[in-house]
């Protein structure tokens, strides 16, 4: 796909198709010829997301970086229509030989067999217990969800196992599973953190179109919290000269509700994910744009992303120092706990056969 800018996209985070680097044919908008369908232009303004299945055969994966704080992750979407223009996950669509753009929030990837396949993995004789995270890459809960129910699936596996599980998300959704979530929690093998960067409803609205709103996510803590369920507030991701100043009341907000846990991270702009968020950033907010930019490298060493381990997600230089301070003394102020989460695993058991055949050794 092209580079071509599409100001008049609405309901959606990314204007552009950033051209595939594992591509070697890009392809245009030529409109010249359709400028007079006015029901052809419409429809291209507001581009449906359209769900695709994936046949992948195996439903966790592994990671070993030393920046992030689990090994294994569940993803039962590819692709992500919450439409998040900084989201750093929209170079993995280009594996599919589609665009980091438009591609990664209209084009979605649906893993129908996920809690089949999440059942044999732990039904291996070699697996170990220890956290998988749901939401390593894309978020578990956007509104294929409540379409295909995959997310629901897995956590009920989960719960028969008594498998511990971390769920990362931004929707309030994730308070329809709070059966399960209740159930791994009578054995200290769940959390839940629950992502927001803004407590500004209109600007969450432009820059996370699909998402839940801030007042909505602070709710869903809420009823996390009151369930019993261990929670955390993602204050992420920090956008120096946008939303870093909102990290007292974030925090503030969500400890009123009940949260007990925080963490943050900086922006990361990788690969593609940077042409779509700066034609986003300038389209979408022209006149703070500048600053925003300025600010972004001045927490990066003069540059726009940082792929260095220790550093990504924290960022250099005074500005990201101050960041971190600013992070750190609410933090403590606001009584948040320390350190991570402990999670259970002494209480795992491989699920049931499906077949009814019972376990010949517990």
């Amino acid at each position: 796909m092209g580079n071509t800018n599409q100001s008049s996209i609405k309901g959606r985070g990314a204007r552009i198709q950033p051209a595939n680097r594992y591509l070697s044919v890009r392809e245009e908008a030529d409109l010249e010829q359709v400028a007079a369908d006015s029901a052809y232009l419409n429809h291209r303004q507001r581009p449906p997301t359209i769900y695709q299945p994936d046949q992948s055969q195996s439903i966790v994966s592994e990671n070993d970086s030393p920046d992030i704080q689990f090994r294994y992750s569940l993803n039962p979407y590819r692709g992500c229509s919450h439409g998040c223009s900084y989201c750093f996950a929209r170079p993995t669509h280009e594996y599919l030989g589609l665009s980091a753009g438009l591609d990664f929030e209209t084009r979605v990837m649906v893993k129908e067999r996920a809690p089949e396949l999440f059942r044999q993995w732990l039904a291996r004789p070699q697996w170990k217990a220890e956290m998988i995270s749901f939401s390593g890459v894309t978020d578990c809960y956007q509104p294929a969800e409540r379409e295909f129910v995959l997310t629901r699936g897995c956590l009920a596996v989960a719960a028969e196992c008594r498998q511990p599980i971390g769920v990362v998300t931004k929707n309030a959704l994730v308070t329809r599973d709070l059966d399960h979530l209740r159930e791994l929690a009578a054995y200290d093998a769940v959390s839940v953190s629950v992502s927001i960067t803004t407590l500004d409803a209109d600007l969450a609205r432009k820059m996370e179109p699909r998402t839940s709103s801030p007042t909505a996510r602070l709710a869903a803590l809420q009823e996390l919290n009151e369930a019993g369920i261990p929670t955390s507030v993602m204050v992420a991701p920090v956008i120096p000269g946008l939303n870093d100043s909102e990290i007292p009341a974030i925090l503030e907000a969500a400890r009123t509700v009940g949260t007990r846990r925080a963490a943050y991270l900086l922006l990361r702009l990788p690969g593609t994910v940077r042409p779509v968020f700066l034609d986003w950033l300038r389209g979408t907010l022209p006149t703070q744009a500048e600053k925003v930019e300025s600010r972004i490298r001045s927490s990066r060493n003069g540059q726009l992303n940082d792929t260095t381990f220790g550093r990504r997600h924290r960022g250099t230089g005074p500005l990201a120092e101050q960041i971190a301070q600013t992070f750190q003394v609410f933090s403590r102020k606001l009584g948040f706990r320390q350190g991570s989460l402990v999670f259970n695993t002494r209480d795992f058991r491989p699920p049931m056969p499906t077949s009814g055949q019972l376990r010949l050794f517990p």
